[in-house]
């Protein structure tokens, strides 16, 4: 016999009256998430008077995000987001949800990746064609800005123009650090007059603004073979309707900010995790001239790159999205636990990929775990970086696409070094941010 959650899931520790264990989430979320598998498999997390229950473990993943995926809907996080992302792919739900994905998917398929990686590379070589030996550079800026030009170039296809690309480059930052912060807070800050929601609406307004420009200069050009001219003109097998204007710009924005801040994020921790680990360098560099002989990596090398692809995996896993949400839409049971309708279900990638049960020194920087013989070790669900389930990320090949060739060729001509007594810090945003992460320059032979 199951019983109410209240009865039997642990509750997490330094919980105070009305706020819960709001304080904590919001001043140390990284930390906070990482100390829930402590207290639990399943534990309670209390955002105001809301309860969250929080998995720890790699089954109870898979439960939630696959196997019982069905008994789910996006959670609060994720509701939390419509201010921006509207009905999205990544907010949206059930048939919507499946609607949208299989309009989406054909410019996601691996058949179109030697394309997209023509028009990374373009804005790879533009970018280190701009540097300069003993430039001191924000590496975390030089990233973000490289990719919101990607995405928008191979999504759009068009010259955004300086004031579209100026806005874009100015909502995504704002937008990533406050949009955590919101999914974080009671429900009864949602419509107060505190910094943290104006910064997110007034910046989301500009985004929403910027996205109708495009749309309606795309309406009156050529087609292009694009994404945005794909949806303008897509009709949906079953019932032969057309996206409306404000759907195509929910799903623009979803792919603009998810392409651009995820991928810009992962990619600034990989080069600062190269200038602390020597050794991991100069094995990229050996696998670098090993199958490139000098030469620019293409999409056809990928596979080749073994141990570019083990180190990027790796900082995946050091730097993960840290939080995620589902609302039960029916009574699940969960670790023995009866979970009500309408009960949202927590669960931190960040948390679970640096599980010391799972990963032997989980702060270790070691692309190493991730040779066959090791990683095959893992359980079920322990390394999830694109999630898992019906709302795994349909953006997968492209981020690795991108990733690869960006680790391919910056580090095929740059070597960068800290900047002597900065310390870095990772910050709680849609995947954890470096605050700040000035870096110089110096060319490779």
């Amino acid at each position: 016999m199951t019983t109410s959650p209240t009865d039997t899931a642990r509750v997490a520790p330094h919980r105070l009256p009305v706020v819960g264990h709001a304080l904590p989430l919001v001043r140390e979320t990284l930390p906070f998430l990482r100390s829930l598998h402590a207290a639990g498999d399943l534990v309670r997390v209390d955002i105001g008077p809301l309860p969250v229950y929080f998995v720890t473990t790699p089954d109870l993943f898979h439960q939630v995000l696959v196997t019982d995926g069905h008994s789910f809907a996006r959670g609060r996080f994720f509701a939390r987001t419509r201010r921006l992302l509207g009905d999205g792919l990544a907010t949206s739900d059930g048939e919507n949800h499946h609607r949208q994905r299989r309009l989406m998917q054909p410019l996601f398929h691996q058949s179109r990746m030697p394309f997209y990686a023509s028009v990374i590379t373009r804005h790879l070589q533009a970018l280190t064609d701009s540097w300069r030996p003993g430039q001191e550079v924000r590496v975390e800026k030089e990233m973000m800005n490289m990719a919101i030009g990607i995405i928008a170039d191979a999504m759009i296809s068009c010259d955004l123009g300086p004031a579209a690309a100026a806005e874009i480059r100015h909502c995504m930052p704002v937008l990533d650090r406050t949009i955590v912060m919101r999914a974080l807070m009671p429900r009864w800050l949602d419509n107060m007059p505190i910094p943290v929601n104006r910064q997110f609406d007034a910046t989301a307004d500009r985004m929403r603004r910027t996205t109708d420009r495009l749309i309606a200069e795309h309406h009156s050009a050529d087609a292009h073979d694009d994404l945005l001219s794909w949806l303008l003109t897509a009709h949906d097998s079953t019932t032969g309707e057309r996206m409306s204007d404000t759907q195509v710009r929910d799903e623009i924005t979803t792919i603009l900010g998810a392409g651009s801040v995820t991928t810009a994020h992962t990619m600034a921790w990989m080069f600062h995790e190269l200038a602390c680990n020597p050794e991991a360098e100069r094995r990229l560099h050996a696998e670098l001239a090993d199958v490139l002989g000098g030469r620019p990596a293409t999409y056809a090398d990928i596979p080749d790159l073994e141990y570019t692809g083990r180190l990027i995996q790796e900082v995946q896993r050091l730097y993960s999205p840290p939080l995620g949400t589902r609302r039960a839409l029916t009574p699940v049971e969960i670790d023995g636990v009866r979970i009500p309708t309408d009960t949202e279900v927590g669960f931190s990638l960040y948390a679970l990929h640096r599980d010391p049960r799972l990963y032997a020194e989980p702060d270790r920087f070691d692309p190493d775990r991730w040779l066959p013989e090791r990683s095959r070790q893992l359980p079920r669900g322990a390394f999830i970086p694109f999630a898992a389930g019906y709302h795994r990320c349909i953006g997968e090949f492209f981020a690795k696409t991108e990733m690869a060739l960006t680790a391919a060729h910056i580090a095929a001509h740059w070597r960068l070094r800290p900047v002597p007594g900065h310390t870095v810090r990772p910050v709680a945003a849609l995947v954890p941010r470096p605050d700040s992460l000035p870096m110089s320059l110096a060319t490779r032979d």
